[in-house]
C-alpha cells in the first residue's frame, strides 16, 4: 500500500489526531515525508487539520470515485469490493462484459467520471458528463443471480430508489420496471445485460446512470430529465450514494435468490408511479392501452384494458401518462 493510502487509512480508523510521529513509525519514513505525503492528499481535496503537538486529522473526502473512496466504510461482501475506475471510458457496461471474459470476479464494479459510449435500452445514447453523474456498472456471475435472472433489473431499481431517498431526501419513485423519476422526470436508467448459453447463464452486467449534480439539461431533455441536485436543491455526494446503492442492492439479491419475496413486492408496489396510471405498450404489432393494475410475483406489469381484458406485459417500452411529458 502506497503511504499516502496508508496515511488516509490511519485517520480513517482514527477518527481524530494522529501524530506525525506515529505516521512516521507507522510507515517506515521521516517526518518530512509524512508531511509532503499530506500535502499532497490536501492538493487532492482532503480537508486534513494540524496541530502542534496533536498531528494530523482528517476531516473531509472529496467526492472522488477512486478505489479508496468507495471501499472506505463500504459495508458489502463482494458487491463494489473490486473497483476498476476510470476517468473516460467507452461505457462502463462494455468494459464489465470485456473484464468477466477476462476473469473479472464477481460483484466487480466498473465506474467512470465519464462515458464517451453510454447507451440505454433499445440502443439510445445517454449523456454521461464527467463529475456530475454516477455512471457504473456491477457485474453479477451466475451464483449471484436470482433463479429468474430477468428480476435483477427490479431488484436493482428498488436498490437504486431506496438509496437515492436515503442520501439525497429526494421523493424518488420508480417507473415500471426499472427508471427512477424525481416527480415526473427521469434520474436513472438501469440497463442490464446477459451472456448466456443454451442451458445456463454465465454473467449479467448491470449497468446504472444516475444524474446527480447535473446543474442544467440541454433544451431536448428538460422536460424528460432532472438530476438529484435540481430535485433535491443540495448537492449530493456521489461516493455515499454509490455505496447505499451497493449495500442496499447486495441484499436485496440475497433476499430474492430463489424467487421474489412478498416484502420486496410490497416495497416495490409502494414505490411504483405507474401503477394506478393509464399506459401504453405495444402487443404483436397493435399499440394497447389500458390502467396499470399491479405487479405479478414475477415482476410482470398486469394492464386491464378499456373492455375489461387484462394483459400481462413482460418487458419492452410502457409509456405512463403524466410521466417524461406523456
Amino acid at each position: 500500500m502506497a503511504a499516502k493510502e496508508e496515511i488516509l487509512r490511519a485517520l480513517r480508523e482514527s477518527g481524530g489526531f494522529v501524530s506525525g510521529e506515529e505516521l512516521s513509525a507507522r510507515l517506515h519514513v521521516s517526518r518530512t515525508a509524512v508531511w509532503k505525503d499530506v500535502n499532497s492528499l490536501r492538493e487532492e481535496g482532503y480537508g486534513i487539520d494540524s496541530a502542534t503537538n496533536r498531528g494530523y486529522r482528517l476531516v473531509s473526502c472529496p467526492d472522488r470515485l477512486s478505489p479508496e473512496e468507495i471501499g472506505a466504510g463500504l459495508g458489502t461482501e463482494f458487491l463494489g469490493r473490486k473497483a476498476f475506475c476510470y476517468a473516460s471510458i467507452d461505457s462502463t457496461n462494455e468494459e464489465a462484459k470485456r473484464r468477466a471474459l477476462a476473469g473479472a470476479p464477481n460483484g466487480s464494479l466498473f465506474v467512470a467520471e465519464r462515458q464517451t459510449g453510454g447507451r440505454g435500452r433499445l440502443g439510445r445514447t445517454w449523456d454521461s458528463p464527467a463529475g456530475t453523474g454516477l455512471w457504473f456498472t456491477v457485474l453479477l456471475r451466475a451464483g449471484s443471480l436470482p433463479l429468474r435472472p430477468t428480476a435483477t433489473t427490479l431488484l436493482a431499481g428498488l436498490a437504486v430508489c431506496g438509496a437515492v431517498r436515503s442520501v439525497s431526501g429526494c421523493d424518488a419513485a420508480i417507473k415500471w420496471p426499472n427508471d427512477i423519476v424525481a416527480g415526473t422526470r427521469k434520474v436513472c436508467g438501469i440497463l442490464a445485460e446477459m451472456s448466456a448459453e443454451i442451458d445456463r447463464v454465465e454473467f449479467m452486467v448491470v449497468g446504472i446512470g444516475i444524474n446527480v449534480n447535473t446543474a442544467s439539461f440541454p433544451e431536448g431533455l428538460r422536460e424528460k430529465a432532472t438530476s438529484l441536485l435540481l430535485a433535491s436543491g443540495k448537492p449530493v455526494r456521489r461516493v455515499a450514494l454509490l455505496q447505499e446503492i451497493l449495500r442496499r442492492f447486495e441484499a436485496l439479491l440475497k433476499a430474492n435468490a430463489a424467487a421474489l419475496t412478498p416484502e420486496f413486492l410490497k416495497e416495490y408496489t409502494r414505490r411504483c408511479v405507474t401503477l394506478g396510471r393509464r399506459v401504453g405498450f405495444r402487443r404483436g404489432g397493435r399499440k394497447l392501452s389500458g390502467t396499470a393494475e399491479k405487479i405479478t410475483p414475477r415482476g410482470e406489469l398486469v394492464v386491464r384494458l378499456p373492455d375489461g381484458r387484462r394483459e400481462t406485459v413482460f418487458s419492452g417500452e410502457v409509456s405512463v401518462q403524466g410521466i417524461y411529458g406523456e
